[in-house]
């Protein structure tokens, strides 16, 4: 099984993923964005681009090695990526059911202020441009197709461990 934790930047996906993993018995942690971060390292570069999930590879590269860990530890992996474009949920999530591979897509939300305050007031990396820029697509996502794909957690207002919690116990039952 998968455990998908989306929202945009600021949301607690990272440190939510982390509590979640400690929660499910024989869970990993899979970060996608490693696998962007592959294809950023191909030289000389890919077509430019200011977001990998915008390469064509990279979509059926993260359905295909989500499939191959869980083929080889089986359990459940915990994934912690933002996907805003829809079209590259479809795409992802169907490749995932082809090979039958349940998923629980969760969405960690919080409101624009707090999204804001979070991601200017972050001291491990610092006030981030990049991080920013996702907000509005973020709320746009959110009001159009996002929170109707997903199991919408709010955290705003509770801890990365409540929201964990939640997830977890939304996933045993």
């Amino acid at each position: 099984m998968i455990v998908w934790l989306n929202g945009t930047h600021g949301a607690g996906k990272t440190t939510t993923s982390a509590l979640v993993q400690k929660l499910l018995p024989d869970s990993r942690v899979f970060d996608a964005e490693k696998v962007g971060e592959t294809l950023m390292d191909i030289t000389p570069g890919l077509p430019g681009t200011d977001n990998f999930q915008h390469w064509p590879p990279w979509r059926p590269l993260v359905v295909e090695t989500a499939r191959r860990v869980l083929d080889y530890t089986g359990g459940t992996l915990v994934m912690p990526m933002t996907v805003l474009v829809e079209e590259y949920w479809r795409e992802i999530s169907a490749g995932l059911a082809q090979y039958a591979i349940p998923v629980r897509h969760f969405v960690l939300h919080a409101d624009q202020e707090t999204l804001r305050g979070r991601i200017e007031g972050d001291t491990v990396m610092g006030p981030s441009a990049f991080r920013l820029k996702y907000l509005e697509p973020y709320a746009e996502a959110a009001r159009t197709w996002l929170h109707d794909e997903a199991e919408v957690v709010d955290t705003t207002h509770i801890t990365p461990a409540l929201a964990a919690e939640r997830i977890a116990r939304a996933v045993k039952n």
